[in-house]
């Protein structure tokens, strides 16, 4: 485990107790990582920084590993205690899982929920039994979420049935577990109703989760709110982000309220560093340097993960 990470249980056991949850935010880039790492320092927060299982094999497991022992080192030398956790998102294999889990990765997930029930509850609890040899914590999923996930598109999705999780839970020994309650991945999270209301989060499904099993932590995917004001400034400078629709923060809230522990957020910094770039680039036509518009980048991301920090996940000050 590199140095400075820590697993994700005792992380989730006090923000049960705390009535919070872990923010878990993905990076593909050095300005992403300076922007989380920022942001959760300035708030006090614990946080889980991820990096998918495809942004792993895209930038390669030593410079993902260099840039983690990086953050690791900014924290150590702030002096600031700060709980923070490196996930593997969405491993796709044992073998993937088992890679990063040699790599220095404190938690990794596996994502078998593809697979019919028992082969999933076979891969999930193998990658358990390989991680807890080496005190990794292990995210399974259970359920389908559609969308879009890196370069990996996902047909309908299929809600969690609650009664199969304590049996899932207890058959694989994970630590946590991601559900399908009405979120997807990608720009657009939920479908509007032919009304044009959106459907609620199935809190149903998360209500019962959480009276089967209390305390054992619930993870919410897909979960960005994809705000208005940065789509509005994506397309005033040339984006075309014509359909887009998050998650309500309320909703996420009270998901936050009952069962689940760790929220996942990516698309909202994505879309605030493209926003904020797009703009820039266009305001400073004859600039080479990247910094013109890599720095504003980096400055609307730490805004945005402030925010989910203090007004969604209400982890500020928990560390």
């Amino acid at each position: 485990m590199i140095r400075g990470f820590v697993s994700t249980r005792d992380m989730f056991q006090r923000a049960y107790e705390g009535r919070y949850a872990v923010p878990a935010f993905n990076f593909v880039c050095l300005e992403q990582l300076l922007a989380i790492t920022d942001a959760c320092l300035e708030t006090r927060s614990p946080f889980i920084l991820q990096c998918s299982a495809n942004v792993r094999r895209g930038i390669g497991p030593a410079m993902v590993r260099a840039m983690a022992e990086g953050c690791s080192q900014v924290i150590a030398e702030s002096g600031v205690r700060l709980p923070a956790a490196l996930h593997l998102d969405h491993g796709t294999s044992v073998e993937e899982c088992e890679a990063a889990i040699r790599d220095g990765f404190s938690s990794v997930m596996i994502d078998a929920s593809a697979l019919p029930f028992e082969e999933n509850v076979r891969v999930s609890a193998r990658v358990a039994e390989l991680a807890h040899d080496h005190g990794v914590a292990v995210e399974a999923e259970l359920g389908v979420l559609s969308g879009v996930e890196e370069d990996t598109a996902h047909g309908e999705a299929a809600a969690t049935d609650p009664a199969r999780v304590p049996d899932f839970v207890m058959r694989t020994g994970v630590d946590s577990l991601a559900v399908s309650v009405g979120t997807s991945h990608g720009v657009v999270k939920m479908r509007p109703r032919a009304d044009g209301t959106l459907p609620p989060l199935r809190f149903d499904i998360l209500a019962r989760i959480e009276q089967d099993l209390p305390g054992f932590p619930i993870v919410l995917h897909g979960a960005s709110g994809i705000l208005p004001e940065y789509v509005d400034l994506f397309n005033r400078y040339g984006g075309a982000l014509v359909e887009a629709q998050g998650v309500p923060e309320d909703q996420v809230r009270r998901a936050v309220a009952s069962a689940v522990r760790k929220v996942n957020v990516a698309s909202d910094g994505w879309i605030a560093m493209t926003a904020a770039a797009r703009r820039a680039l266009a305001e400073n036509p004859a600039s080479i340097d990247p910094r013109a518009f890599l720095n504003p980048a980096r400055r609307e991301m730490k805004q945005v993960y402030v925010r989910k920090i203090r007004d969604v996940m209400g982890s500020d000050g928990k560390a």
